[in-house]
């Protein structure tokens, strides 16, 4: 498709956008009485309307029924989480056992680890990539020491080679391979928070596995932005957190994937009640004996009125599905690329795309220029996006609510700063 920088254009795709409609199911904060232009979705997702009446129902149930909602709710506490697992098995590409929904992202990434993590004199290594997040390297470095090795010791990153922004999958593979043999888990992000990278999952999980290493990813920038088949790479396990591109909330609940292959071994776990087998829970029996499935991993009640938000935006999911998200993520990424490169070129903006062609919903734009100064003439004119040192603004169209008449909008603003700027 050729593009154009017009109004009349951006209009014209939204008027043949078959996911318009969804927009007007989210609710939008304000600048001088219109929507914002919003491009902070990889950070926290816009609230569905449908979420205020979903937590409602379980506030009401709370009332009207107390502790019988467990069982007496129109959906009942006891078995909430699992509305969730068909629908998020189509998402990450699964099997509906091996979906849970429980705590949130780095905790369940501890809880897996302790399963999956399991070091010995010859293995104890765990290969990750260079400017992962902060969050994922504290996680990686404590369990290391916790399991009474050293950071320099047993930590591996994939390093990017100097004057570029990305990771080449043959320095993955050439990094797997020199470790190789005392590595016990590869833990990487399937998509890079920082440059929007998109790793080949499939391709890296294979190479690993195939040297003996366990696989897990983190995929809280990858849930609801691009299309997997966990199951079918044989992916060993993955989380994701679901306040991103899934809108359910700030810190809200994480989902959970555990390899059907390993459901009925004899990995050690972080036991807890809720864990138990369901037709015995209430017996109370001294001995852990777990759920058959992911739902085995759960360890804690399920914090409903965190659920409920991500169950309205779940159904939001189901009903439009990935392919059609991902189609046009595609294209609205590329028209504000589009924008962008025409905006650079008609004003001389120093700045660079450093986001690869293996990409989804996130453009990454590196500041030469302007840098701080046109971020916050963004912030203040109605453009919500967000800043990565050193000098990096993150730009998420997410499908769901953004429109291409925004991409139009921003592309003005962009123009604008940039004169007044310069």
């Amino acid at each position: 498709m050729v593009f154009e920088n017009t109004l009349e254009f951006a209009q014209k795709l939204d008027a043949q956008d078959a996911l318009a409609p969804y927009r007007q199911q989210f609710i939008f904060p304000q600048h001088n009485g219109k929507n914002v232009v919003y491009f902070t979705g990889n950070s926290l997702g816009l609230q569905p309307k449908s979420a205020q009446k979903f937590v409602n129902d379980v506030m009401n149930d709370w009332a009207n029924l107390a502790v019988e909602g467990h069982f007496y709710a129109e959906k009942p506490w006891w078995d909430y989480h699992e509305r969730f697992a068909e629908p998020l098995s189509k998402i990450v590409g699964a099997k509906p056992s091996e979906i849970t929904v429980m705590n949130t992202l780095t905790v369940n990434l501890h809880l897996l680890m302790a399963s999956f993590y399991r070091p010995n004199a010859t293995r104890f290594k765990i290969i990750c990539e260079e400017k992962a997040f902060p969050s994922d390297q504290y996680m990686i470095q404590s369990q290391i020491q916790f399991h009474g090795f050293t950071t320099s010791q047993a930590l591996v990153e994939v390093k990017k080679r100097e004057n570029e922004h990305q990771l080449r999958i043959e320095d993955i593979f050439a990094t797997i391979d020199a470790h190789a043999n005392d590595t016990a888990l590869l833990l990487m992000g399937g998509v890079n928070y920082y440059t929007g990278q998109v790793f080949d999952m499939q391709a890296i999980t294979k190479y690993a596995q195939e040297r003996g290493i366990i696989v897990g990813w983190d995929l809280a920038h990858a849930a609801g932005n691009i299309e997997m088949q966990l199951h079918d790479w044989n992916v060993d396990f993955a989380a994701w957190c679901s306040y991103k591109y899934m809108n359910s909330g700030p810190g809200n609940a994480s989902g959970c994937f555990v390899h059907e292959r390993h459901h009925k071994s004899n990995l050690p776990r972080l036991a807890g009640w809720w864990g138990h087998n369901k037709e015995r829970r209430f017996k109370m029996e001294p001995e852990f004996d777990p759920v058959h499935g992911a739902d085995g991993w759960q360890v804690s009640n399920l914090p409903i009125l965190s659920l409920a938000p991500y169950l309205a935006s779940v159904e939001l999911f189901a009903e439009v599905g990935m392919p059609a998200i991902v189609a046009k993520r595609d294209q609205i990424t590329a028209y504000l690329e589009f924008i962008l490169n025409d905006v650079a070129q008609k004003t001389n903006g120093n700045f660079e795309i450093i986001t690869p062609a293996a990409r989804a919903s996130q453009l990454s734009v590196f500041l030469h220029g302007q840098g701080r100064k046109l971020f916050d003439y963004l912030m203040k004119n109605g453009v919500i996006t967000d800043w990565r040192e050193p000098n990096v603004i993150r730009l998420a169209p997410v499908p769901l609510y953004c429109s291409y008449e925004d991409m139009f909008r921003f592309g003005e603003i962009l123009t604008a700063g940039i004169q007044e700027i310069n």
